[in-house]
């Protein structure tokens, strides 16, 4: 019977250990998700870290380069996650169980370290994929908003006017043959000349109707207007290249890299953000992927290897430049990237879909001149538009066309 009680206490005991055992595992799982800061100042810093330094080759949602870093800070404790970015080499060369099998996984690619960053910038960065891991949003594919432009060519107007002309002409024609018609009949029916019967009787002749003035002169204004709706055509077509792909030095897909791995287009267009062109990346910036990934997914290790071949001979590669503006046209590419929060998308389409790039917009004036009368100015958080808005306010949307977006100094100067 002693026995038997001994049984129960001594199962009610485990129980109670077990509970506890569960109860802390959990508790300490919590805390280490608590233990990440969750203010927006820390968030935002985190963010700007991150897309500089982490987007290339990761992701919060998805599997890109290096694994998902959804709820990372579950995974390992943070002293452990602090090393591991700093010096990941060393922590995988110490024998770390989950360090190792992470370097198998992943074909045994290197992530970089930075042994620069501090503790509190780490944290931050984790602040920032916390944030994103909390608030995941389900992302719409980029759409570009790409609105036929009227004023790049006057070809539906042109087209319309020809063609109603040519059908009042038919109209014309067949009305006067009618009245030819019952002039004719009307006309055998009367007491005429010899003469006058004679003409009547007489079949028209092609020569005949072929010297007809007023024919000659219908002729001669189709002709003319047709010829001139072809000239002003190829006069607005002069400097267009929408659809202009050219062959590049390297077969660079823009799907593998932009649409499947999702790098980001300022990881290697670094001066998109700061600078008036976008610039196109130097090998260095190549190799810091490619020093790891010798295999393309298209074409193996025959297009990487001029990369490694560009370095080794100091020798730039000669990419060959798609989008080309007239000189006397200026575009500062970080005023709509980072004030307008413009798309690359907007006036690049859907890069990340295109194994060639090419020009997917015509770049006219007219195109630009429509988007600066239909994009709404991004005013918000900025205290340089209030007094802007506040006249504005009742007027409609605010848009970069009301800021003096169509004066012509914003552009040709």
């Amino acid at each position: 019977m002693a026995s038997k009680h001994s049984i129960k206490r001594n199962f009610k005991v485990f129980v109670v250990l077990f509970s506890l055992w569960l109860s802390y595992g959990s508790q300490a799982a919590f805390a280490q998700a608590s233990a990440v800061p969750t203010d927006a100042e820390t968030i935002k810093a985190g963010e700007s870290l991150f897309k500089q330094n982490c987007k290339a080759c990761h992701s919060v949602q998805s599997r890109v380069v290096g694994p998902a870093l959804k709820n990372v800070y579950d995974r390992k404790d943070l002293p452990w996650i602090y090393a591991f970015v700093k010096n990941p080499v060393k922590v995988i060369k110490s024998g770390d169980e989950y360090a190792v099998n992470l370097f198998e996984e992943y074909n045994q690619i290197e992530m970089t370290g930075f042994p620069s960053f501090t503790d509190e910038e780490i944290g931050s960065i984790l602040a920032y994929v916390k944030d994103q891991t909390d608030n995941a949003v389900v992302a719409e594919p980029a759409t570009a908003d790409l609105k036929a432009d009227p004023a790049a060519s006057p070809s539906p107007y042109v087209n319309a006017i020809i063609i109603g002309g040519l059908v009042v002409l038919v109209i014309l024609l067949i009305v006067l043959a009618m009245i030819i018609s019952k002039l004719r009949s009307y006309l055998s029916n009367t007491e005429l000349s010899e003469e006058d019967q004679e003409y009547i009787a007489k079949p028209d002749g092609i020569f005949a109707t072929l010297r007809n003035k007023a024919l000659i002169g219908i002729v001669i204004a189709v002709v003319t207007a047709v010829v001139t709706k072809a000239t002003i055509d190829a006069l607005f077509t002069i400097g267009v290249q929408q659809g202009y792909a050219p062959t590049q030095p390297i077969k660079y897909s823009h799907k593998v890299h932009a649409g499947d791995y999702k790098i980001d287009c300022n990881y290697c267009h670094t001066g998109v953000r700061k600078s008036k062109n976008a610039n196109i990346p130097s090998p260095n910036i190549c190799m810091n992927c490619h020093s790891a990934i010798d295999k393309g997914a298209n074409t193996g290790t025959e297009e990487i290897q001029k990369i490694y071949d560009a370095v080794e001979n100091n020798t730039p590669i000669e990419w060959v430049r798609v989008h080309n503006l007239p000189d006397l046209a200026y575009f500062n590419h970080s005023q709509h990237v980072e004030v307008g929060k413009v798309a690359c998308q907007t006036c690049h389409g859907p890069v990340e879909e295109m194994e060639v790039v090419k020009q997917y917009a015509n770049l006219t004036m007219g195109w630009c001149i429509n988007c600066h009368r239909d994009t709404p100015l991004n005013t918000k958080g900025n205290g340089y538009y209030d007094k802007l808005v506040e006249i504005h306010e009742g007027k409609g949307e605010f848009t970069v066309a009301e800021n003096g977006g169509l004066d012509c100094a914003k552009c040709h100067y």
